[in-house]
């Protein structure tokens, strides 16, 4: 049979030299479409569910949020183990590992159609801050330390531009997974309580809270005029009211209750406001100066080579926007690894080619000879690469 296959191609030059084309041909084509990573995909499929109670402590959050989630997640076709963590801080993490063969797309999806089934379940103020989804990654592709030269900007401005200015553009880079601030501080409206005072308008926490959000909002609230109306009705007006407050200064003024003398009991009457960050449990400081970090994940098919490529030249584009005195560095790259592996698998495969072209040549003493077979040693290299791609390899 094996003679006779290649009898079959010897005796048809042309044919032989067609194949030899496609083949090669397509195992270029495939060397530009496989994915690039510094290690393969060994570990099974994780999705996360994350969640935040504000205020709870890991008690309350394990009986209100962590149990709610674990027993209905419980039975999703593929998962191996599920495993939670309740912290002080008021938050709740699950972790589903899948089998290795699960889709990672279609076990995010299972999540979240369990997910949604019983947040109508959860305290009102973890479906406020809603419940997180997300396909763990292996690892960040790189970092980028953002940082104020001379101190010139502190890190809450710093973490807040960033999240503006920089992540979004990075995440539209094809190929990205996604991107986490390191010392992320959101700007948020503080409120500090005095109890004494409190207690003495016979006033609770609680009812500070209800009153934030009552007059908090953005609503509308409609217009005058419209239809049906008067016959004489010559205007039809909208009406424009203060929505979201947005300073110290109009938080301050929140009415919290109305006192039995008619005077109006506000915010300001019973603490202070201030505007800061929205939690101060982590800190990042990079060559020794204040900044924030950012790590870089790329999508399980992308190649990171591409990638990496791709958000340096963002990085760049955005750098003449940046306000004085701040600038960004890339504080770890995995793709140097990368390149280097890729630089070292060529050399190899061109030495393992010319030793064998060698070898040949030494047995068979004539050139013509040796140039048939030599040129069937890149045909055959390229086209393993067609399989590759077939196999989902990197």
């Amino acid at each position: 049979m094996l003679l006779s296959i290649s009898d079959f191609f010897i005796r048809r030059p042309v044919f032989a030299t067609v194949c030899s084309v496609i083949i090669t041909l397509l195992g270029t084509a495939c060397i530009f479409l496989l994915p690039v990573a510094q290690y393969p995909e060994i570990t099974p499929p994780k999705v996360t569910v994350t969640a935040n109670y504000v205020g709870a402590n890991a008690e309350v959050v394990e009986s209100t949020v962590t149990n709610i989630l674990e027993r209905e997640l419980n039975g999703i076709e593929g998962v191996r183990y599920i495993t939670s963590t309740s912290a002080n801080n008021g938050t709740s993490s699950v972790n589903l590992i899948f089998d290795l063969d699960k889709n990672k797309d279609l076990a995010a999806v299972d999540v979240q159609n369990r997910v949604s089934t019983v947040t109508a379940q959860l305290p009102s103020p973890v479906q406020q801050t809603g419940v997180t989804i997300s396909k763990e990654s292996s690892g960040f592709l790189f970092a980028v330390g953002v940082f104020s030269e001379k101190g010139e900007y502190d890190d809450l401005y710093l973490s807040n531009y960033a999240d503006l200015y920089i992540v979004d553009e990075i995440k539209k880079v094809k190929g990205v997974g996604n991107v986490v601030i390191f010392g992320e501080r959101k700007y948020a409206m503080r409120v500090w309580l005095d109890p004494n005072r409190l207690s003495a308008r016979g006033l609770t926490s609680q009812d500070v809270v209800s009153a934030i959000q009552q007059q908090n909002l953005q609503v509308g609230v409609g217009q005058i005029g419209q239809q049906p109306n008067l016959p004489d009705q010559q205007y039809q007006l909208s009406i424009s009211a203060t929505g979201r407050l947005k300073s110290t200064e109009e938080f301050s003024e929140i009415v919290i209750r109305t006192a039995s003398d008619g005077s109006l009991i506000k915010l300001r009457d019973v603490g202070r406001v201030e505007l800061g960050a929205e939690n101060y449990g982590s800190a990042l400081r990079f060559n020794g100066t204040r900044g924030i970090g950012l790590g870089i994940s790329q999508l399980p098919d992308a190649n990171a080579l591409d990638v990496a490529k791709a958000v340096k030249h963002v990085l760049e584009e955005l750098k003449p926007t940046f306000p004085p005195g701040l600038n960004y560095e890339i504080a770890f790259d995995t793709t140097s690894f990368i390149e280097a592996g890729t630089e070292e698998v060529i050399i190899s495969l061109a030495i393992a080619i010319g030793l064998v072209i060698v070898i040949i040549y030494l047995f068979l003493q004539n050139w013509r000879a040796t140039l048939i077979p030599a040129i069937a040693i890149p045909v055959s290299l390229v086209g393993t690469f067609i399989f590759i791609k077939l196999l989902n390899f990197n």
